[in-house]
């Protein structure tokens, strides 16, 4: 089972490119350790408030990978430095 996740993100302490880049390598570090899962910034990336991510994981049971999914999200959503906006969940 192949899940896959878009994640549309406004950066409120966006300040420049290089602050965005701080912030996202600090939330891909915590995601990749807690998680397991692959990550990458697909879109906005010359926009210093705004993201795209995408994250995706692999389980045999559908039920672990919406678990580790809603997980990643919540995660997200406890970033102080961001707020998650728009999102999109789909089955590979």
């Amino acid at each position: 089972m192949i899940l896959y996740a878009e994640v549309e993100c406004f950066l409120y302490e966006g300040l420049s490119l290089k602050s965005k880049r701080s912030v996202l390598k600090k939330l891909f570090a915590r995601l990749n350790n807690d998680f397991n899962v692959s990550l990458a910034e697909l879109d906005y990336q010359d926009l210093w408030q705004r993201t795209k991510i995408g994250v995706v994981t692999i389980s045999s049971n559908k039920l672990h990978a919406e678990k580790v999914i809603q997980q990643v999200l919540e995660t997200i959503d406890a970033f102080t430095e961001l707020e998650r906006t728009i999102t999109t969940v789909e089955e590979l």
